[in-house]
């Protein structure tokens, strides 16, 4: 293969041979047994694909094997030999360690590539000067169409740096990264990951972690190769044994860091805002009333719902009569009351309606004893039973007392019936009831959600119950096939060893029943349990959103990231004490300070904007200069600002906020303030930005839309 550097001529001195020898070599052998694993991962998923269908555990076995294959097939041949991300070289003078995307050997079993996740790669990325981590050097590539354009060569050791094989620069791989061109997909940065948040991506998963930092420290990268490393290094993680959910702020963030999992060779990481976890989601509308907005947000609010559900559970008040072939059985008011408890605790509504059905029999029938019906005659107590159930007037009077509900009428209840709101939220005053009524159910908003959630939670599937009898049904039928089968095939058996009456067997006759002929519903994937969980943004969800989060996340493992300083609605408590109020416990917090995206001469005008209403606001430091001030003028200039920068910029993405008739182009997104979040842009334009809202909320949109830029900003007004 050609060389694997393609240095321009301007860095001619880092093509000396004596620099990049061993590094060609080392890659030309990379290259190698990369196409030999491409085509042994090809062939083995082949295979893997035409194997028969099976069923239960080995189909699931088959299924994990097909989709670990598939990813790692996807990672090498996506990336080729760039797949390696640079090389360290030990300060105990053995042979440098080379790290990759994902770990790669050659025919012999020796490594050609450490995975960035293994504790081997970890001084790759913890290494600083004050703390090497045993390293001598660090090199980092810079890879263009699958060569080495460029490198970056970091000594730990000045004394030794004379005798190193390394080339110094005046800026480090990370810094020169940082004014790289944006696209419309987050970039790819494992390469330049820095010290302090390799520390919190390698952080253990037990507990809740916060991540705590301002814009561009790089929040929204640690939480995503966070869960990426878990997957990989928590044996309770990954591979079918726990799934992985991140929650992000907006469907443009989303969008926007869509690639960054797979590009780490993870793709079956769920990734949603809190409008997905609802049908309703998607049409709601912002709740624009701020105190309507605050009461619904409260976890008492949430908790209206069980009271909601639990007043149509209560058990009859009066007997009733059930006509049997055999005698009248009546069931008492005592009875009723029995049988309403017996659903265990937990229990979603529809599906506790059958354990009521089924305690209300079984107490019916026991009242006759071992022997039947107390008349004497010939009903048996499994009859009694199959009667009681299918009886109609029995059915009819407890779907009466326990009904099917629907979350939507029963939220939209919440807001229309005073009587009943009063009753499930009895600590409302007369003027906040009066405040959350309105005239129609429906009129969805996104404070509605998380009750939305709650509620189609706690009733559960309303067709269980009905697919339960299906299948019984079906399963009986098909017994009773099978045993018609069975018997003809065993009076036609006239061999000697008599090897069909074998079928007789119950447990044969079991295994040739097919249980599966009443199709089941197609999962939720987003309902959970998750092992994981990753909220990003999290400064903004109120604590009946965490509840959401929660109810997903039963470990109550996760990553929570966020910026009390970009809270729209304020946050006046430290995480700590956020975290123990909303159920999560005793978090611990990990803090990024240094600013690597905003520019020096933004953050100085951005900073006064959010201290104004937050003064001990974390406000992170910025690491470098763009050269470029911060300009201002009209908006009646906004066509021709952008129309400039494109003119003159053949690559970046600019963003307009604040200005919703302005078309989004390819390379020029248009957006809301409060929908910038964990965004960035070469060039940012503000369009009236005083007229985004008054207090903390206005504040903190202007600060948070000043800060996604990483070259220039812009400010009209007028």
């Amino acid at each position: 293969m050609p060389d694997v550097f393609a240095l321009p001529a301007r860095l001619a001195a880092k093509a000396d041979p004596t620099l990049i020898a061993t590094d060609s070599a080392h890659l030309a052998a990379v290259a190698a047994s990369l196409d030999a694993q491409v085509a042994d991962v090809s062939r083995r998923l082949a295979e893997a694909r035409r194997a028969p269908g099976r069923s239960g555990t080995a189909a699931l076995e088959r299924d994990q094997e097909i989709h670990r294959l598939a990813a790692r097939l996807a990672v090498l041949q996506r990336y080729g030999i760039d797949l390696c991300l640079g090389r360290m070289t030990p300060a105990d003078g053995s042979a440098p360690v080379y790290v990759g995307r994902v770990g790669l050997t050659d025919r012999d079993g020796t490594p050609l590539l450490v995975d960035w996740r293994s504790p081997a790669a970890a001084p790759f990325f913890a290494a600083t000067l004050a703390q090497p981590a045993g390293l001598l050097s660090r090199r980092r590539y810079r890879w263009t169409r699958g060569r080495v354009t460029d490198y970056w060569d970091e000594v730990f050791d000045p004394a030794a740096a004379a005798s190193s094989s390394a080339t110094l620069d005046d800026q480090s791989a990370f810094v020169a990264s940082l004014a790289a061109d944006r696209s419309p997909r987050m970039r790819d940065v494992l390469g330049t990951i820095q010290a302090d948040q390799d520390v919190i991506i390698r952080a253990g998963s037990r507990g809740v972690l916060v991540v705590d930092g301002g814009p561009g420290t790089g929040k929204t990268v640690v939480a995503l190769h966070r869960a990426a490393y878990l997957l990989y290094a928590d044996p309770r993680l990954g591979r079918g044994r726990g799934d992985v959910l991140v929650v992000g702020p907006s469907r443009p963030y989303l969008d926007y860091v869509s690639d960054v999992l797979p590009s780490l060779g993870e793709e079956g990481v769920r990734t949603c805002t809190l409008r997905d976890l609802v049908p309703e989601g998607a049409d709601a509308r912002p709740e624009v009333d701020g105190t309507v907005a605050a009461l619904k947000g409260t976890a008492a609010m949430v908790g209206a719902i069980e009271t909601a559900v639990r007043f149509y559970e209560q058990p009859p008040t009066e007997a009733l009569t059930v006509e049997t072939p055999w005698d009248d059985v009546v069931v008492t008011v005592d009875d009723w009351a029995a049988a309403f408890e017996a659903p265990e605790p937990g229990t979603p509504h529809h599906e506790a309606r059958e354990a009521v059905h089924e305690a209300l029999v079984t107490l019916l029938v026991e009242r006759h004893g071992p022997d039947g019906p107390a008349d004497g005659t010939d009903g048996t107590v499994d009859e009694l039973r199959r009667t009681l159930l299918r009886h109609r007037g029995l059915t009819r009077a407890l779907h009466r007392a326990w009904p099917t509900l629907d979350p939507g009428e029963l939220v939209g209840d919440l807001w229309t019936v005073p009587a009943f709101m009063r009753l499930c939220a009895p600590w409302l005053t007369p003027d906040e009831a009066r405040a959350l009524r309105r005239a129609d159910p429906a009129a969805w908003t996104v404070a509605d959600l998380p009750l939305l959630d709650a509620a189609r939670r706690r009733l559960g599937d309303p067709d269980a119950e009905r697919r339960k009898h299906e299948r019984e049904t079906a399963e009986a039928d098909a017994r009773a096939r099978m045993t018609d089968v069975v018997t003809d095939l065993v009076a036609a058996d006239d061999s000697d060893l008599m090897i069909m009456s074998m079928l007789r067997g119950e447990d044969l006759r079991s295994a040739l029943v097919d249980v599966d002929t009443v199709p089941e519903p197609t999962p939720d994937a987003l309902a959970g349990p998750f092992a994981h969980v990753v909220v990003d943004e999290a400064q903004e969800l109120t604590d009946a959103e965490w509840q959401m989060v929660l109810t997903r996340c039963p470990s109550r493992s996760l990553t929570v990231v966020g910026d009390r300083a970009q809270a729209r609605r304020g946050f006046a408590e430290g995480w700590e004490e956020r975290m123990e109020r909303v159920g999560l416990g005793t978090a611990t917090l990990a803090g990024l300070t240094v600013n690597y995206r905003t520019p020096q001469e933004v953050m100085a005008v951005a900073a006064p904007v959010v201290r104004a209403v937050l003064p001990d606001a974390n406000v992170p430091t910025s690491v470098r200069s763009s050269g470029l001030p911060v300009r201002y003028g009209s908006t009646a200039t906004l066509d021709d600002v952008v129309a400039g920068w494109l003119a003159t910029h053949d690559e970046g993405v600019a963003c307009v906020v604040g200005a919703p008739a302005f078309p989004d182009g390819e390379r020029v997104r248009s957006l809301a303030p409060e929908t910038t979040k964990g965004l960035e842009f070469d060039l940012v334009v503000l369009v009236e930005p005083d007229s985004w809202g008054d207090g903390t909320q206005g504040a903190v949109d202007r600060y948070v839309a000043m800060t996604r830029t990483t070259r220039e900003l812009v400010v009209l007004t007028g």
